[in-house]
C-alpha cells in the first residue's frame, strides 16, 4: 500500500520476488497504483480507460469494485477530476453522530445543539 518509491531496499527486493511468483498479484498492484495516480492527479477522465483494462484480467475482486463503480459513473469521475473535497462536511457529520451516541438516546435536540455548538 505504501509509496514504490518510499520502499527500503530489501523491502523492494521482497516486493519484486512476491509479485513475479504471482501474475495476479502483479496485475492487481499495477492496477491499484494507476487508480492511485488517477486520485492523485486528478485524472477521471482515464477512469473508463482504466476500468476496460482491468475488467480485461482475471480479477474477481477488481471487477467487483468496477462494477460499483459503474453504478455511478458520473459522480465517481466528478470525484476523480475536480479538487474539491466533502471531507470537511463528512468530519463534522461524524463528530455530530458520536455526540449524539454519547447521549445514548437520552439528549433532546435542544441538549444536543448545545453539545455540537460547545464542544471543540
Amino acid at each position: 500500500m505504501a509509496d514504490p518509491g518510499d520502499l527500503t531496499a530489501d523491502d523492494a527486493a521482497d516486493l519484486k520476488e512476491i509479485r513475479t511468483g504471482c501474475r495476479e498479484l502483479d496485475a492487481v498492484t499495477h492496477h491499484v497504483r494507476y487508480f492511485a495516480a488517477m486520485m492523485r492527479d486528478l485524472r477521471g477522465d482515464q477512469l473508463p480507460a482504466w476500468m476496460e483494462r482491468a475488467l480485461a484480467d482475471d480479477l474477481p475482486a477488481l471487477h467487483s469494485l468496477i462494477i460499483g463503480l459503474s453504478r455511478d459513473i458520473d459522480a465517481v469521475t466528478a470525484g476523480l477530476s475536480t479538487p474539491w473535497s466533502s471531507g470537511q462536511v463528512e468530519g463534522q457529520v461524524t463528530r455530530t453522530k458520536l455526540l449524539k451516541r454519547q447521549g445514548y438516546g437520552r439528549a433532546n435536540l435542544d441538549f444536543l445543539r448545545k453539545r455540537v455548538l460547545l464542544t471543540p
